[in-house]
């Protein structure tokens, strides 16, 4: 790890609401590298909080940055609203592209196998007793989609935080409340297990 990286990496870690853009001297910056200090400069950020962006749709990753700019999405605090007010649109399009074309990263293994199982019944099989769409049903590797991210190979503690906040209604950008709708239906228990299975997945590289 160089030098650069150790002391991004301390700052992060003890003080990560304090990394915002426009406390940083971008001159001469691509405008991805701001959004590196925290989810790494090849899209695998090393922490929870922080979602891994490589090999993400493209289309997504531009939704989203575009939700925050506007305040149509206003969950994690308010800090990515602030990074993301300070892009334009074309930075807002190389960041996406950026991200995009990065590898995908690796799975993560995460939780008990008995979770897992659950998990991986109801991300590919959803419950038709609740009539609760299976995730792959739209989360699907490979296809490119504004609406739908890669789950595959993603922080389970970042996929669990997402879905309470879509219960709970601090996240509110989902297309005709889809996604609020959904995770309505799910318990504690099978959100930790639809995460810590879908982390486990490997993540296909998108089109």
């Amino acid at each position: 790890m160089s030098r650069w990286s150790i002391h991004v990496w301390f700052l992060v870690a003890i003080w990560p609401s304090i990394v915002v853009a426009d406390m940083i001297d971008t001159t001469g910056l691509k405008p991805w590298e701001p959004c590196a200090l925290c989810h790494g400069i090849d899209g695998v950020s090393a922490m929870a909080k922080f979602p891994r962006l490589a090999g993400q749709p493209e289309a997504y990753l531009v939704k989203q940055l575009e939700d925050f700019r506007y305040a149509h999405r206003l969950n994690d605090d308010n800090v990515m609203a602030d990074n993301a007010g300070l892009l334009s649109r074309k930075q807002v399009l190389a960041v996406a592209k950026y991200f995009s074309e990065r590898d995908a990263p690796l799975p993560i293994e995460a939780g008990e196998f008995a979770n897992r199982k659950l998990g991986g019944a109801l991300f590919n099989l959803g419950r038709s007793a609740t009539k609760l769409p299976a995730c792959a049903s739209c989360h699907v590797d490979g296809e490119p989609s504004e609406n739908y991210p890669a789950l595959t190979a993603q922080h389970p503690g970042y996929i669990e935080k997402q879905l309470r906040d879509f219960r709970d209604g601090r996240r509110q950008n989902d297309p005709n409340g889809v996604m609020q709708g959904i995770a309505a239906k799910l318990t504690e228990r099978d959100i930790k297990a639809v995460a810590a299975y879908a982390g486990n997945q490997s993540r296909q590289k998108r089109k």
